[in-house]
């Protein structure tokens, strides 16, 4: 697969469709290499007219990877906030959404359309307020602002979900398929499926270390929310109703602080893509990707 030298780092990306197709960019989760945003769901949005770009964010997948950086001091992060101080880190939102640009420019394409899930939703709100000219519309799924009023998840889900992974093959995938399930929603969850693309990753690359400052960038610009009424591209949000991760009211809280944003909540959906939803999705960012900017 080809790589973008962007920032001074590398991002391995790949390309999918027709280039003379409208070009959407999908932009991954936390800790997500570029194949959470799946062979078949991609498939689909070429059927649609698309020249989908999937990459892998920094520091995880097969892109430039920040050893030297060291873990993240999180309690260091917290500190620094409470003494109404800027934390350091490794790197921001804002660095990630220009390495998204730098995918753009590596295709020589000027405008696109942007869609990000979970972390990955707020790279393309931080994208869609710092790069508007590369914009032609967002779709933010199961996302949030970070705003610290919004519900918290539950903290039994908290510590599950963070707890160590284990590093051998087999213990690592049946760990991260016992998690999916918790974040999965109320459609009947693919064991199978889930255990193929885990399988997957691990041999693609396995890299738990980048999860961390990942996490870290996401600490960093608080409440995303102050900016996002700069934002004047068409944009729709998605949220599952059973979201243990991100509430439904992160979703809500999207939607009303962008001018004209449509809201589709999807019974159901948790913190996942489950089969039953891609169709109600794909045909939304359809929708909203035929929207005029005004």
């Amino acid at each position: 697969m080809p790589k973008a030298n962007v920032n001074n780092i590398e991002i391995e990306y790949e390309t999918i469709g027709d280039p003379i197709s409208k070009p959407l960019l999908l932009i991954a989760g936390l800790g997500s290499q570029m194949h959470a945003w799946s062979d078949e769901m991609c498939e689909i949005f070429t059927n649609h007219g698309f020249f989908v770009i999937r990459f892998d964010n920094r520091d995880i997948g097969l892109s430039t990877k920040f050893e030297d950086a060291g873990l993240p001091d999180f309690l260091e992060i917290n500190a620094a906030y409470s003494r109404g101080e800027t934390p350091k880190v490794p790197y921001t939102l804002e660095d990630m959404a220009s390495d998204a640009v730098g995918v753009l420019d590596a295709l020589n394409i000027d405008k696109a359309h942007i869609c990000g899930a979970s972390m990955g939703g707020m790279i393309a709100q931080v994208l869609a307020y710092e790069h508007p000219s590369r914009v032609l519309s967002l779709t933010v799924i199961m996302s949030t602002t970070g705003n610290p009023d919004l519900p918290q998840p539950k903290p039994e889900i908290l510590a599950q979900f963070f707890a160590p992974v284990p590093s051998e093959r087999e213990g690592f995938i049946e760990e991260m398929v016992k998690r999916g399930r918790l974040i999965h929603g109320t459609f009947t969850y693919d064991e199978n499926q889930s255990r193929e693309y885990r399988a997957k990753e691990y041999d693609r690359n396995y890299y738990p270390e980048g999860i961390a400052r990942q996490l870290a960038a996401m600490a960093v610009p608080g409440n995303l929310k102050l900016k996002l009424a700069e934002i004047r591209a068409p944009t729709l949000v998605i949220h599952g109703r059973e979201d243990p991760l991100n509430h439904i009211e992160a979703g809500k809280d999207i939607a009303t602080a962008i001018h004209g944003a449509e809201l589709l909540i999807l019974d159901g959906m948790g913190h996942s893509f489950p089969r039953e939803v891609i169709p109600n999705i794909v045909n939304a960012l359809v929708a909203n990707s035929n929207k005029n900017i005004n």
